[in-house]
C-alpha cells in the first residue's frame, strides 16, 4: 500500500524536478526494491495508508490540475506531462493490486 501511495509522487517529482509532500522515510520503507524487511516500528500502519491514499487524489488534482498537460523534460519513460504520469502510474499500480489479488486467492 505504501509503494501505491509514493509511486505517483516520485514520478511526478522526476517530471517536475519539484519536491512533493512524501516523507523521505516512505522511500527508504516503499521505494523500488523494498521489502517488508526495510519496514521500522514507524512505518505506517495499513489504515494510516490507506487513509493517506484516500487523501492522494485530491491533494493531486489541488496542487496539479491547472498543470496536467504542461510539457516538461520527458522522463527516462518519455512522459512529458503531469497527465502522462498519472496515467501510467495508475495503470502500473493496477498491475500490482491484481498481483496482490492473485496472492490472496493462493493463501
Amino acid at each position: 500500500m505504501g509503494h501505491l501511495y509514493l509511486d505517483q509522487y516520485l514520478w511526478i517529482e522526476t517530471l517536475t524536478k519539484e519536491k512533493t509532500e512524501v516523507p523521505d522515510t516512505f522511500r527508504k520503507w516503499f521505494g523500488y526494491g523494498t521489502t517488508p524487511d526495510h519496514f521500522s516500528d514507524e512505518t505506517p500502519s495499513y489504515l494510516q495508508l490507506k487513509k493517506r491514499l484516500e487523501e492522494q487524489t485530491g491533494k493531486i488534482m489541488q496542487k496539479y490540475s491547472r498543470r496536467l498537460e504542461v510539457e516538461y523534460p520527458p522522463t527516462e519513460m518519455g512522459m512529458r506531462t503531469i497527465e502522462q504520469v498519472l496515467i501510467r502510474t495508475i495503470f502500473h499500480e493496477g498491475m500490482h493490486l491484481q498481483a496482490i489479488l492473485d496472492i490472496k486467492k493462493c493463501l
